[in-house]
């Protein structure tokens, strides 16, 4: 496969293409992460993502194949975002304790004009969730770069999670299995 450039500091991206074996470099240009009203959960996951390849496009060569994402949160119709400090990482937590919510990542494969645009979704169960423990992971594992105050593979997806129906990678930052067949449809 060709050296793809990820338009992500992800660390759970990186790890993620890592794993699958897609050599990769990364590059990031700041980008807007703000999304016009009116869009659907999914939809607005692909127009961050997009707005971040778009960001990054500019700097490469024109058949330089770019991969971005984007993972939102969603509760109750409403978009989580990442926390913007400790007491709205509890917040979050709280919100979270003993209910479903569901993990879309949008994601963006690009070659000049040439786009390959989709989302997956996962749907997430917590146990109830005591202050102790949601006090305890966020002192610990300070979640504050990720939307929903979480990381599944961290200490409190492993003790407090119920139940998970899709991809589990996609909860991490990325559905990695569609994303290396998508890069083998689109670098032939």
């Amino acid at each position: 496969m060709k050296k793809i450039i990820l338009a992500s500091q992800s660390a759970r991206r990186k790890q993620l293409l890592e794993w699958a074996e897609i050599p990769f470099e990364v590059m990031v240009a700041e980008t807007d992460e703000t999304y016009p009203p009116g869009l659907s959960m999914e939809d607005t996951a692909i127009h961050i993502a997009r707005q971040k390849a778009i960001a990054v496009q500019s700097g490469v060569a024109k058949d330089a194949i770019l991969l971005a994402a984007d993972t939102i949160v969603v509760l109750e119709e409403r978009i989580i975002g990442k926390p913007t400090d400790k007491d709205d990482a509890i917040r979050i937590l709280h919100d979270l304790s003993g209910h479903k919510h569901t993990v879309i990542t949008g994601v963006v494969i690009r070659r000049g004009e040439e786009e390959v645009a989709f989302s997956d979704s996962t749907e997430v169960r917590f146990h109830d969730l005591s202050s102790d423990q949601i006090e305890f992971y966020v002192d610990k594992y300070k979640p504050y770069d990720k939307a929903g105050a979480y990381a599944i593979q961290e200490w409190i997806g492993v003790v407090g999670i119920r139940s998970v129906k899709g991809d589990f990678y996609n909860v991490m930052g990325l559905p990695v299995s569609r994303v290396y067949r998508e890069l083998k449809r689109f670098t032939g």
